[in-house]
């Protein structure tokens, strides 16, 4: 399904971020739907930095790309604030277009941005987001490609604003919405009430925001729920755990048991797909009479 159909289904749609390329191999054979490629994971993977605007352009839609290549599910990738002016807004949204994200979400951070759940945030006018959007539309080649708006005003100026802006950003013709970091179950309750569209949420743990089970997230009326960094926080402390073991005892075959095995794994990567396609393109096709 394309990641539209799956959005306006009745049931929530669970999307976690991927840390990497194999995290997401690992997401499509766990049976999720959708999967995304985001800042946070992009830079603690790429960089070894947080998330605060050192990833260019480019370096995003590299990695959407190579998440779209590996997997068969539907691709949401992170657009940031369009990395730049309204004409690097419009070439943004045409490269993740051409990467084959089904999805590509835009927020209203001013200046560096950073992650939707640090301190140290500013956003830009309404308008200027609109302006944003606009160009994003207007350069998306089909329907095909959802835009997502964020807002990120609700630290700034509070949650009354960040709903007016998530309307407005609807209003425009953004296809979902997205108000980053609300700091209650109550105001978590409201937005899908108060706002006129579809609604994602996303659940961080020790981030602003409660966290609720994707089922209550459903009743209050939410389209979609991210969590995007579940895996790079597992990633990190269980690599974290197992070479401080290592380094201390020198010794791999007690952490063996706590792995993968290198046959499973061989089968995660796709190792048997790979060599029958060698084996078949090295045979030649079968002639008559040899």
């Amino acid at each position: 399904m394309s990641f539209r159909d799956l959005v306006e289904r009745p049931d929530i749609l669970l999307m976690p971020v991927a840390h990497d390329v194999m995290s997401a191999v690992l997401a499509e054979r766990a049976g999720f739907h959708a999967i995304a490629c985001a800042g946070y994971a992009n830079s603690a993977s790429l960089l070894g930095r947080p998330d605060v605007g050192l990833l260019t352009q480019t370096e995003m839609v590299q990695c959407a790309a190579r998440m779209v290549e590996a997997v068969s599910l539907p691709v949401f990738a992170d657009g940031d604030t369009g990395h730049g002016g309204l004409l690097n807004v419009s070439r943004t949204v045409t490269l993740f277009e051409r990467a084959g994200v089904q999805a590509l979400m835009l927020e209203d951070q001013a200046g560096t941005k950073r992650c939707g759940h640090m301190d140290g945030k500013d956003v830009v006018s309404a308008e200027e987001m609109e302006g944003r959007l606009r160009a994003a539309l207007q350069s998306r080649q089909g329907q095909d490609m959802m835009i997502v708006a964020r807002t990120d005003s609700r630290q700034t100026h509070g949650l009354d604003d960040a709903v007016k802006r998530a309307n407005r950003y609807l209003d425009a013709g953004a296809d979902m919405v997205f108000v980053e970091a609300p700091q209650s179950r109550e105001e978590l309750e409201s937005i899908p009430r108060l706002v006129k569209g579809p609604v994602m949420a996303n659940m961080i743990p020790g981030g602003r925001t409660p966290l609720c089970s994707a089922t209550e997230l459903q009743r209050m009326g939410y389209s979609l729920v991210a969590f995007p960094t579940l895996l790079t926080h597992a990633m990190a402390a269980t690599a974290e755990d197992l070479l401080r073991e290592l380094r201390a005892s020198g010794d791999a075959s007690k952490l063996h048991p706590r792995m993968m095995g290198f046959g499973a794994l061989h089968e995660v990567l796709g190792m048997g797909g790979l060599r029958a396609k060698e084996e078949g393109w090295g045979r030649g096709p079968d002639r008559p009479g040899r």
